[in-house]
């Protein structure tokens, strides 16, 4: 007989919105299980330093702090399992969740804290140097290129957005297109176009990243015309690659409601789904500021609305004894 564990809540995720949960979900003894995934500790584990993190008066480490919500949230009780969920059943309840080896979960309610995944070119420079130099967060990492040089690499909204953005840093920033025109909104365009700090390199993709090793870091983008078939290595210290993100949705595709771009919808002001007693929490159902402290909140909103939820749920099965 295969191997099962049974809670009142089960959390899916282990980024700051899963360890969040699982933190207040303890804390209120509902005893609650976290299975870690794929890449425990989220995005956060491929960022080095983090700024805009409350309560850090320096500078943290990424991993570092994914590693201290891990020990929070076991300190105070969760259950922890270093488990990939392959397929989930949320058409009755308890939810049930399988893992990849053959391990079952169930609980009287979920978290869904999957998160989002950045896309990536798949470059190996770009690979190299991630958290070096080669980022996919503006807001995160934009502070780090005061009065330096960055390219972008997009054409849409994200891209254009993250352009203006980084501006308030930047010495310069250079926008890349494989297009001869963008995507975004025209008035987002206008003001691109308009802002002296902004160059546009059209018709071009980025071929790779050059850098150093000693310190690891970059110090150019080799950008290829697709026209002509040019390289060109355009000095930059800091390279963004904004061609958007892919909520990790596809396990329950089908059973809730998505979103047209595959996130999950919540009800305004919480963290509500379409399915009583499942919950979304993080950037599995954020597209707008997908932050550690964001997802963080929602985390902490979905155990307050589990409990919520399993304390209606008692007081009905005693009215109905």
């Amino acid at each position: 007989m295969s191997e099962s564990h049974h809670t009142k809540v089960l959390i899916i995720g282990s980024g700051a919105a899963g360890y969040t949960a699982a933190v207040y979900a303890a804390r209120a003894n509902l005893q609650p299980i976290l299975v870690r995934g794929l890449q425990p500790g989220g995005q956060l584990t491929i960022t080095t330093d983090v700024e805009n993190y409350p309560g850090f008066a320096d500078p943290v480490q990424g991993p570092w702090l994914m590693e201290q919500m891990y020990a929070q949230a076991k300190n105070v009780g969760t259950a922890m399992f270093d488990d990939t969920i392959v397929s989930v059943d949320l058409s009755k309840r308890p939810f049930v969740a399988v893992g990849d080896g053959g391990v079952t979960y169930t609980g009287d309610t979920l978290v869904i804290a999957t998160g989002a995944s950045a896309r990536w070119l798949g470059l190996a420079g770009e690979q190299k140097f991630m958290g070096f130099g080669v980022s996919a967060c503006a807001t995160c990492d934009g502070f780090f290129y005061r009065e330096k040089p960055i390219a972008v690499i997009g054409g849409g909204n994200t891209a254009v957005e993250e352009a203006l953005f980084l501006t308030n840093f930047a010495s310069k920033v250079t926008l890349i297109h494989r297009r001869d025109a963008l995507r975004a909104e025209k008035i987002m365009q206008d003001r691109l176009f308009k802002h002296p700090k902004i160059d546009v390199m059209w018709d071009s993709v980025l071929d790779d990243v050059i850098g150093t090793e000693q310190p690891l870091g970059v110090t150019a983008a080799r950008v290829r015309n697709i026209k002509s078939g040019e390289i060109t290595d355009l000095p930059v210290d800091g390279i963004f690659v904004a061609i958007g993100h892919d909520p990790n949705t596809k396990l329950f595709s089908g059973q809730i409601d998505l979103d047209a771009e595959g996130y999950i919808l919540t009800k305004a002001g919480t963290t509500q789904t379409n399915i009583a007693g499942v919950f979304a929490a993080g950037d599995v159902q954020d597209k707008i500021y997908r932050q550690a402290v964001t997802a963080a909140g929602t985390g902490c909103m979905s155990a307050l609305e589990a409990e919520h939820f399993l304390a209606n749920l008692e007081a009905r099965q005693e009215a109905a004894a």
